[in-house]
């Protein structure tokens, strides 16, 4: 009787062990369905599900640092399989600041394909030298986008959702005042004497290739690229260079801005001498650049009509440098300006199509250089 006991208080025993276990192992692979339900995917299939997400590489950043914010904007499943995508790309450290089109819910692999592909990075603002804020009207040629414009077109690439108009971005550089928009101090009081003129910023915004954020609005814009220009005006020692050749440093930018519409490659600092030279005898500068600033047509060769005409840029009408740059100029631009070439000239003129240009010392050397210009067709008008 009591062998029975003892074997029946054992087999109760392994029978309640048994159901625990069963309790248990039912509670985990409960736990982990659930789990696995609510994480979702470890990673999607395929390139997408079409709806275009726009993807911000800043410069200096690294593919990896995506990670998070691909997760929450579900373009990928999870951080884990995106860095081993990443990891095992041989290409991944060659990216590129830029704005790229990804899709959600792709897979890991296909994301840093993505990233990778040049056909899906949207066009960087890529500001030429010479560029003005406003559109220009060719003659014979077309309309040359101005800076508001380009700015314009790539907040207002596919998939954005922050297209802004070029009214808007006229209307910031108008009103908003000029430090809250990175205005360089030493220019603030002539942008602040235009008055609500939106091309009051002009020749502050450096040429060069920029990644615009796609969710910045229009004022966060413009002050990046004016803060961004500031600094790199700065880095050129500006303001010292600017007072060994007797201007102030918003007096050298407009300079540079001559220097940029008027030479050729690998005369910046030839022209930027004859500006001195001409500044110092006194001379009027008498560039065409200045008669076409607030044209509403332009071309190489202008009118003596628009030649007369007394404003605040022509240099044919009044005397000393515009009141304003005229264009955006690049920093080997304002280099020239700060370290000019060692000369005497007073005039240059194109002389050819190959952008061949002659200093002279006298005007009557440079009047034999303009017949030269005049019977090679540079100077030919289209109006």
């Amino acid at each position: 009787m009591r062998m029975e006991r003892k074997y029946v208080k054992r087999r109760q025993r392994g029978l309640a062990v048994l159901i625990a276990c069963l309790v248990l192992l039912i509670g985990a692979t409960a736990y982990i369905g659930v789990t696995v339900f609510n994480r979702g995917p470890s990673d999607y299939e395929g390139t997408g599900n079409g709806q275009v997400e726009l993807v911000t590489i800043a410069e200096g950043s690294t593919i990896s640092e995506l990670g998070p914010e691909l997760v929450e904007r579900d373009i990928v499943a999870t951080e884990q399989v995106f860095q081993a995508a990443a990891l095992s790309n041989p290409k991944a450290h060659n990216i590129k600041p830029g704005v790229y089109r990804l899709q959600q819910q792709m897979s890991a692999t296909a994301a840093v394909a993505a990233l990778l592909d040049p056909a899906n990075q949207v066009e960087l603002l890529d500001i030429a030298g010479g560029a003005t804020l406003m559109d220009v009207n060719v003659v014979a040629g077309g309309t040359r986008d101005g800076i508001f414009t380009q700015i314009s077109k790539v907040t207002c690439a596919e998939g954005s959702t922050n297209c802004i108009s070029v009214q808007e971005l006229q209307q910031v550089a108008a009103t908003v005042e000029p430090e809250q928009l990175g205005v360089p101090r030493w220019a603030v009081d002539q942008v602040r004497a235009r008055g609500n003129d939106p091309k009051r910023l002009e020749g502050l915004i450096v040429p060069g290739e920029y990644v615009v954020d796609p969710e910045s609005n229009a004022q966060e814009i413009l002050a990046d690229l004016l803060s961004r220009s500031a600094k790199n005006f700065e880095n050129t020692n500006i303001e010292e260079r600017a007072q060994a050749i007797g201007l102030s440093p918003y007096e050298l930018v407009t300079a540079a801005s001559l220097v940029e519409r008027e030479a050729p490659a690998g005369d910046f600092d030839k022209v930027a001498r004859v500006i001195l030279n001409r500044l110092q005898a006194p001379m009027r500068l008498e560039f065409d650049s200045t008669v076409n600033y607030d044209l509403t047509t332009v071309e190489v060769a202008t009118t003596e009509e628009d030649r007369k005409r007394e404003t605040a840029w022509n240099t044919y009408a009044k005397d000393g440098l515009p009141e304003t740059p005229i264009a955006a100029a690049s920093i080997q631009a304002i280099e020239a300006m700060e370290n000019p070439a060692v000369g005497e000239w007073l005039f240059f003129v194109t002389v050819d199509k190959q952008g061949t240009t002659v200093f002279t010392n006298t005007y009557e050397e440079h009047l034999a250089a303009v017949d030269e210009s005049l019977a090679n067709g540079v100077l030919d008008s289209n109006r």
